[in-house]
């Protein structure tokens, strides 16, 4: 087990590559630890009685707990037995021998002996490192080795007339060679990961392995050991259940494939195109996909058939089915909690539950939702917003008082107002109008909504109609009303008089004729 543990992140990473059928070694590769390193972490997952895919509710705090319990008192290194390093090493030279079946053999032999994690760490320092060139011999569906190529080619504005390099993008399947090439105008983060989307259309299906250069937009930081691949490509890769092995630092042999095909590639199309003019983008690729027909069907000069045919033999039918529905880019930030518990995201401000204020936090964004990550665990969720300097902010998320404070603002009023009916909402809008200011009116606003939770919503509905009937539009006024119920009379009452109809002052309709 290393003294360094790894990111729960990775760690459950290197779960779902083991459960999607990837070895060890794959695993190492991809998650950039060491082979001892998966081994061990495996076999802790396998001790600790969990299953994959891992419960809904198993925290990371959890998942932490049940994988690293505390360590019982380790036996005193001199009751162990060394292995026999070159007995080991001619029995690897046999077939079907693994280090696993002789690490078992010697534990049967010396019950009290060495872990299998040190055993093939022992043995690999024992053994040194061959430094040889090896031929790849590349199984049907495995890897896509993708990569740009180092020529561009220009593209007419139009309107300015100004040219702006376009940049090519080139992936190889190991197995077949059959290539996929597009233009795109960047080699950022949207166009590659865009380019591997339309890629896998092309192809009709997913490799088991992605192999790319160290890019930026693949890899965060390189490494030879531990490389940090970029969150948003691997979002890509796990979405189409696929990993990524990227090539080692100036080792063009570990992506030969596309350095082939990316000479090639300039060599038969970007050669072909130098004399030729263009508009648009897409008319760029529209050229391309008819140019790269022909070179995946034109044949090889030392093997029998060509690209397309191999394809469709070796490759097509090993690649993984394309999933339901496409990938969407995500993008990935650290933010830190500002003190009005708000996070800042493209120049615009989104809310999180006050109690994070000060935390560091993963922000994950797509096109239409911007979500806030608290170890693992979502905890705010935002339409994403194309303005700038704005701030998106969820009631929940703010204080107690903050709540109030906002509630009591004349925004605030004037929502609460349209909640309880047209009357009342008429009947704040005057108040606040009557004042020179709005915070001038708050008082007697605040005074109406008390009186709305002391005699419900209907009430206060009618006793506004009667105050703006009467032109009584003040917080004494309303509350008058509700004290003498008088929002339960009629507004225009009928006058009865009190004069009989024959009384000698009253002269009748004949009186004027």
């Amino acid at each position: 087990m290393p003294n360094k543990r790894i990111s729960m992140r990775k760690l459950k990473e290197i779960l779902r590559l083991s459960y999607q059928g990837l070895s060890r070694r794959q695993i190492a590769h991809s998650c950039g630890v060491t082979h001892p390193t998966v081994g061990s972490y495996l076999t802790r997952f396998a001790r600790s009685g969990l299953s994959w895919p891992l419960p809904d509710e198993l925290t990371e705090s959890e998942l932490e707990q049940k994988l690293f319990p505390p360590r019982p008192a380790s036996r005193s290194s001199e009751e162990r037995t060394v292995p026999d390093w070159e007995y080991v090493h001619l029995e690897l030279k046999r077939k079907a021998v693994t280090l696993q079946l002789l690490w078992q053999e010697y534990r049967e032999q010396h019950p009290t002996g060495y872990e299998y994690a040190w055993f093939c760490q022992q043995y690999r320092t024992w053994k040194g490192k061959l430094d040889v060139s090896m031929r790849q011999d590349h199984k049907a569906g495995e890897k896509l080795f993708v990569d740009y190529a180092g020529m561009t080619i220009a593209v007419n504005d139009p309107k300015t007339g100004e040219a702006r390099d376009a940049q090519l993008f080139v992936a190889t399947l190991g197995a077949s060679s059959y290539t996929y090439v597009e233009a795109t105008w960047t080699q950022g983060r949207v166009d590659w990961v865009e380019s591997h989307m339309r890629c896998f259309e092309f192809l009709g299906g997913v490799p088991e392995l992605l192999v790319p250069d160290n890019l930026k937009s693949a890899i965060k930081r390189p490494s030879r050991y531990d490389p940090d691949i970029n969150k948003s490509y691997g979002d890509l890769a796990c979405h189409y259940g696929t990993a990524v092995i990227p090539a080692r630092v100036r080792r063009p042999k570990d992506k030969s494939k596309v350095e082939i095909s990316v000479c090639v590639t300039e060599r038969w199309i970007l050669a072909a195109l130098r004399n030729r003019e263009f508009l648009s983008l897409s008319e760029l690729n529209a050229v391309i996909k008819e140019k790269l027909e022909g070179l995946n069907n034109r044949p090889f000069k030392k093997l029998p058939g060509c690209r397309r045919s191999h394809f469709e033999q070796l490759d097509q039918p090993a690649l993984k089915p394309l999933p339901a529905r496409p990938h969407e880019f995500t993008e990935w930030a650290k933010v830190r909690v500002n003190k009005d518990y708000h996070v800042s995201f493209e120049k615009h401000h989104y809310s999180v539950p006050y109690a994070l204020m000060g935390r560091q936090l993963d922000l994950r964004a797509t096109k239409r939702i911007v979500e806030c990550l608290h170890r693992g665990e979502r905890v705010a969720s935002h339409p994403r917003s194309p303005g700038q300097g704005g701030h998106t902010t969820a009631p929940e998320h703010m204080p107690e008082s903050h709540r109030k404070h906002r509630d009591w603002s004349p925004h605030g009023m004037s929502q609460w107002a349209l909640k309880q009916g047209p009357e009342t909402q008429t009947c704040i809008e005057e108040i606040m109008a009557s004042c020179s200011h709005p915070q001038q009116a708050l008082r007697a606003c605040q005074g109406i909504q008390r009186l709305g939770e002391a005699y419900g919503k209907d009430r206060l509905e009618a006793a506004c109609r009667r105050a703006l009937h009467f032109k009584a539009i003040r917080y004494r006024s309303v509350e008058s009303i509700l004290k003498h119920r008088l929002d339960e009379q009629s507004l225009e009452p009928e006058q009865e008089s009190n004069l009989p109809e024959d009384h000698d002052n009253v002269r009748g309709s004949d009186y004027y004729h």
